[in-house]
C-alpha cells in the first residue's frame, strides 16, 4: 500500500519543480532562447546610459538617418552593414551594448545578430520615434555641422525646391511653408524606396515622421505633393485628388508631373536651386 502512494507523490513533486524551472526562464528578460539579446524598455535604457560602466550606444539606422538626428554619444553601424563577422567598432563581445533604430524593428535584427556573434550583453530599447530625451545633430564637440545644401537653397529661393529622382525620371517641386514641409526639407538629402499605390499615387516613406503642428489639410490637382499622416507616407500625385483627414499638402510639382507614374526602384531627394 505504502509503494503505491510513493507514485503520485513523486509525480506532484516532479511538477513543482518543471514550473520553477520555467518560471526562472521567464524571467530572464531574453527575446529568445539561445542566443540571444535582452529587451528593456527606453526608461530602462536611459538608467543603463548614466552608469560608468563602459557601455556603448549604437545607432543601426543609416548614416543619413543618424545625421538627421541621434541620441548624444550613440555611435553609427548600420544594420545593413552588420553580418557574421565582428564590427571593428565593437571590439569587446562582453561590453554593454545599448541599441536602437527609429521604430524598433531594425534594431531587433541588428540585436539578434550581435548575440549570434558572441556578444553577450546586448540590449534592445526600440526606436529614436518614441524617445523623449535628448536628439542631437551636431558633433561630439558640440560643433555645429556644415550647412546643407538643403538649407543653403532654402535661404536663397524662400520657398524651397527640392529634386526627386529615380535616375530616369526627374521631378521638381516647390514646397510650401508648412511645418510638414520644412520637416521633410531638413532631411535631405535623402535615398528612399517607392511604391505605387491607388490608381493615382507613388508614394515613399521618409526616415523621421513629419510634424504635422499647423499643416493644411486639402486636395489638388496632378503633381500635388502632400504627406498621409496616419501611415507616415508622403504621397506624389499624378492625377487629381480629394481632401481627406490626415493628408496634408506640402507643395506642387513645377516641372516632370507627366513623369511622376513611371517613377520606380529607390529615389534620391536633394534641394534643388533653380538657376
Amino acid at each position: 500500500m505504502k509503494l503505491k502512494r510513493i507514485g503520485p507523490i513523486l509525480l506532484i513533486i516532479a511538477a513543482l519543480l518543471l514550473v520553477g524551472c520555467a518560471s526562472k526562464e521567464q524571467d530572464t528578460g531574453l527575446a529568445d532562447s539561445g542566443n540571444s539579446y535582452y529587451q528593456i524598455s527606453q526608461d530602462e535604457a536611459v538608467q543603463m546610459m548614466g552608469a560608468d560602466d563602459g557601455h556603448i550606444i549604437l545607432d543601426v539606422r543609416r548614416q543619413d538617418e543618424y545625421d538627421t538626428g541621434h541620441i548624444p554619444g550613440a555611435v553609427c553601424i548600420p544594420n545593413e552593414s552588420i553580418n557574421a563577422d565582428q564590427p571593428e567598432e565593437l571590439p569587446d563581445l562582453n561590453q554593454i551594448i545599448l541599441i536602437y533604430c527609429r521604430s524598433g524593428r531594425r534594431s531587433k535584427e541588428a540585436a539578434q545578430k550581435l548575440a549570434d556573434i558572441g556578444y553577450t550583453h546586448v540590449y534592445e530599447f526600440g526606436g529614436i520615434i518614441d524617445w523623449k530625451g535628448e536628439v542631437v545633430t551636431s558633433d561630439v564637440t558640440g560643433e555645429p555641422e556644415a550647412e546643407t545644401s538643403a538649407e543653403v537653397s532654402a535661404e536663397k529661393t524662400g520657398h524651397p525646391m527640392i529634386q526627386v529622382t529615380d535616375g530616369t525620371n526627374t521631378i521638381v517641386y516647390q514646397l510650401n511653408d508648412s511645418p510638414p514641409a520644412v520637416s521633410l526639407y531638413q532631411q535631405l538629402p535623402l535615398d528612399v524606396a517607392v511604391e505605387d499605390y491607388s490608381s493615382n499615387e507613388k508614394i515613399f516613406y521618409p526616415p523621421q515622421a513629419l510634424d504635422t503642428t499647423d499643416g493644411q489639410e486639402g486636395g489638388g490637382e496632378a503633381g500635388g505633393l502632400a504627406l498621409f499622416s496616419p501611415w507616415g507616407n508622403v504621397v506624389m500625385y499624378y492625377g487629381k485628388f480629394a481632401s481627406y483627414p490626415g493628408l496634408y499638402l506640402l507643395g506642387e510639382a513645377v516641372s516632370g508631373v507627366e513623369q511622376v507614374q513611371n517613377l520606380s526602384g529607390t529615389l534620391h531627394i536633394e534641394a534643388y536651386e533653380a538657376e
